[in-house]
């Protein structure tokens, strides 16, 4: 089970939805454009769940669906509300402006992770946000928005900080997560020799939460293909959508959910827990940096 339904997860049902109606009802995108007297573009956003529902445009496309069961009309409906409600996260992120190449939508990833039952997630410089603590997020977050002011970098401090809670909830059950770290990761003294400190001493103590697995990929293993690059593998139940791989980079922030694209990087993944130090293993090198 995943957090409370984020509206993100609802536009993503509902673009689900729409894709199958449009499906069964045997008609193109063009064509259901040309009967809505919108944009393609229009139809695609809402069936990929990135444009914001409308209440109107969704009875129009339940009428050319011709979507007579009353059940589900309401659950489409019901989606479109949903989908139009303020994610928990959007508090913390309004008014914080984006920046190009690193900061493209401050609450997407969060509306993304907020869905998910399951993160596995691979990382060659810096730890993973769900396991660094306050002062270490500062300093990575000031260092990759050095033109933000000190109140949007402590609200994205924040949001980062309040994204590990799902990790430690008990209703819902609480997000799994396996991290790997390449061995590179703990020779980063990121923030100076506390901050690096207490960062080591809490992957130590969140790799203790039974939902928690902190992998080390060790030097002397040489390389994968994971290497290429820090990635995160969002699972998603199916209920409010496909699986997402998460990517960052100079080029901004890439998200991928084609299912050739989600299994590649699942393989690539498999590849690194088939040679990480086990968890007890991986403690122990770690307190060894400690």
């Amino acid at each position: 089970m995943a957090a409370p339904q984020s509206p993100i997860g609802s536009r993503r049902r509902l673009g689900a939805e729409l894709r199958r109606l449009r499906g069964k009802a045997g008609l193109t995108l063009d064509e259901v454009a040309d009967l809505m007297t919108c944009s393609t573009s229009k139809i695609s956003r809402l069936e990929t769940g990135k444009g914001i529902p409308k209440m109107p445009d969704i009875r129009e496309l339940i009428r050319i669906y011709r979507v007579t069961s009353d059940t589900e009309q309401d659950m489409l409906l019901r989606l479109v509300r949903d989908g139009r409600q303020p994610g928990w996260w959007e508090p913390l992120t309004e008014g914080v402006h984006p920046e190009r190449f690193v900061l493209d939508n401050p609450g997407r990833y969060a509306a993304l992770e907020n869905d998910a039952a399951v993160i596995h997630s691979f990382d060659v410089t810096l730890v993973f946000g769900l396991l660094q603590t306050a002062d270490y997020a500062r300093t990575v977050i000031s260092t990759l928005l050095p033109h933000h002011s000190p109140e949007e970098i402590d609200r994205l401090v924040e949001l980062r900080l309040k994204r590990q809670d799902a990790l430690r909830r008990t209703s819902p059950p609480p997000l799994e997560l396996v991290a790997v770290l390449d061995e590179a990761v703990l020779l980063r003294k990121v923030g100076g020799r506390a901050v690096w400190k207490a960062q080591l001493e809490y992957i130590i103590e969140m790799s203790e939460l039974p939902t928690v697995s902190v992998r080390v990929f060790p030097f002397e293993l040489g390389l994968l293909r994971a290497h290429y690059g820090h990635f995160v593998l969002l699972e998603i139940p199916d209920e409010l959508g496909s699986d997402v791989v998460y990517i960052e980079g100079h080029a901004g922030e890439t998200y991928l959910d084609a299912q050739s694209e989600v299994d590649r990087y699942k393989d690539v993944f498999a590849d690194v827990l088939q040679y990480a130090l086990p968890p007890h293993e991986s403690r122990e090198t770690i307190a060894r940096y400690l």
